[in-house]
């Protein structure tokens, strides 16, 4: 097995994109080929055939490798729901909430799990791509790093690193961060890309004389431009990917301060007619045809801003109004009665009231319900089935009172084991206006987005004629396409004999 890690200069500065990318272009050339992050932060995740939760961008990354994702891609997870704290997913397992020193505190432990799920891979694929994080350079964290070099030395692969033009100072960020590499991290390295530039390549024709003059040796491979069109979900809970898109009536998502899988939006961006925006405040909302709150990491913290910003009574103005309102997953529990976290299972402790728009209640427990279904949607006399997911620390019922209110039905029905489940709740007086659900993946059937609009009289909506499945894979095929026209990979083939 040969392994390449792409380290970055800083932050979001192309490494999830550059391993996806990466992984198309080898799954197109032949290559058995999977993704690995050691250590992931994000609030975006996953949930694997057998159940166990990863990082959003290792599943991504597997499927453009055209491979099923699975635990070993993200042995550890960190899941921030605030106060300094995180919540501990190892080998796909939730393990509980752990402040950062004390995490720090675990790192050789730690690192058996991360070298176990190396050597898993050694015979199972031909090139291993490791997705670093940050900096490999912090110089105040690289004894206790467990994504960067550690990893790569340990397989004694190959480095690609990858600094980001947007930003500025890109000789600085590039030529600094190998200088500060130690000299056996220095040995590995396959060379480095300029990311993201916008403009006229042209101007930056003489950067590879610049580039020589302090770093000879280091194969310079090339520029790559930012293609709007080429972009998959990014890891971060809300990067500037995330922001507002398309052009029509608007649909607004609550950012919260502890969002989580803010993906849930994006297959509303193949649709047009349409706006999906992110609000904040309650000038934000006014427009607004339809609102959704997404998921949150701390559902309790999110509900008191809600409250505290003058969010939630906007909300149920909008309500009345006769705006849809949406929740997913600690959204949906958000739109329930009452919330009780006796213990503190979802961050925050607490036993508080709900926005009150259906008749649910739920209680937090440490048992965390990860599990990957399949959505069954009908529609007159046909049905659609997609693949979603679940990942929620809640157990949500229906108030005993309610329970023969016939305002009141499920929203759709699951498939999990062979068995069938009524999923989620629909619930108005007057045509069914507010929605909650657990599934992660809702929006990527075109049946239920065209469902809300025409529900939210929204009559300029078109759905795509492309699911979003196909979409995604005609992506990955683009950014493929990209590298190929960009870059110098004569260094990656040798290496990789292909």
């Amino acid at each position: 097995m040969k392994a390449i890690s792409v380290l970055g200069t800083s932050s979001n500065a192309g490494k999830s994109w550059m391993v996806t990318a990466l992984g198309a272009w080898l799954r197109r050339n032949g290559v058995k080929v999977a993704p690995f992050k050691a250590q992931n932060m994000s609030n975006n995740s996953y949930v694997t055939l057998e159940g166990g939760e990863i990082g959003r961008a290792q599943a991504v990354q597997a499927i453009a490798c055209g491979i099923r994702p699975i635990v070993e891609m993200n042995p550890i997870l960190l899941k921030p729901s605030g106060n300094g704290t995180s919540q501990l997913v190892l080998l796909g397992e939730a393990q509980g909430h752990i402040a950062a020193i004390d995490y720090y505190q675990h790192i050789e432990t730690l690192w058996q799990s991360v070298r176990d799920s190396l050597e898993f891979w050694r015979d199972r694929c031909d090139v291993l791509l490791l997705e670093g994080a940050g900096s490999p350079v912090e110089l105040n964290l690289m004894q206790r790093d467990l994504v960067n070099l550690r990893p790569i030395l340990h397989l004694q692969g190959r480095w690609i690193l990858v600094g980001d033009i947007e930003k500025g100072g890109v000789f600085a960020q590039i030529i600094g961060t190998h200088q500060l590499l130690p000299q056996p991290a220095k040995d590995l390295g396959l060379g480095f890309i300029v990311n993201k530039f916008r403009g006229d390549l042209r101007l930056f024709s003489d950067a590879e004389k610049h580039f020589r003059e302090h770093m000879p040796h280091l194969p310079y491979l090339g520029v790559l431009p930012y293609e709007s069109d080429l972009q998959p979900e990014s890891e971060d809970s809300l990067c500037s990917e995330a922001e507002a898109k398309g052009n029509g009536a608007k649909i607004a998502w609550i950012r919260f301060p502890h969002l989580s899988n803010s993906q849930d939006s994006q297959p509303w961006q193949l649709d047009l007619g349409i706006e999906t925006y992110w609000v904040q405040t309650v000038a934000e909302l006014n427009g607004a045809k339809i609102i959704i709150l997404p998921g949150s990491k701390n559902t309790l913290s999110d509900l008191q801003w809600l409250k505290t910003t003058g969010l939630a009574v906007a909300i149920l103005a909008a309500h009345r109004r006769g705006v849809p309102i949406v929740g997913i997953c600690g959204g949906y529990q958000m739109l329930g009665k009452y919330l009780c976290d006796r213990e503190g299972i979802a961050g925050t402790l607490g036993d508080v009231e709900g926005l009150g728009l259906l008749p649910i209640s739920t209680e937090f427990m440490a048992i965390k319900q990860v599990r990957q279904v399949q959505a069954i949607w009908r529609i007159d006399q046909s049905t659609d089935k997609w693949m979603t997911y679940e990942i929620h620390m809640g157990v949500t019922k229906l108030i005993d009172s309610e329970l023969i209110d016939s305002n009141s039905k499920p929203l759709l029905q699951v498939k999990c084991d062979r068995k069938f489940y009524d999923e989620g709740l629909k619930s108005d007086r007057e045509g069914d206006r507010v929605w909650g659900s657990y599934l992660h993946g809702l929006f990527e059937s075109a049946h239920v987005r065209k469902a809300l609009t025409q529900l939210a009289n929204i009559p300029e909506h078109y759905t795509s004629s492309i699911s979003w499945q196909d979409h995604q894979q005609k992506l990955y095929h683009g950014m493929a396409d990209l590298l190929e026209a960009n870059l110098d990979l004569t260094h990656i083939r040798h290496y990789l004999d292909i």
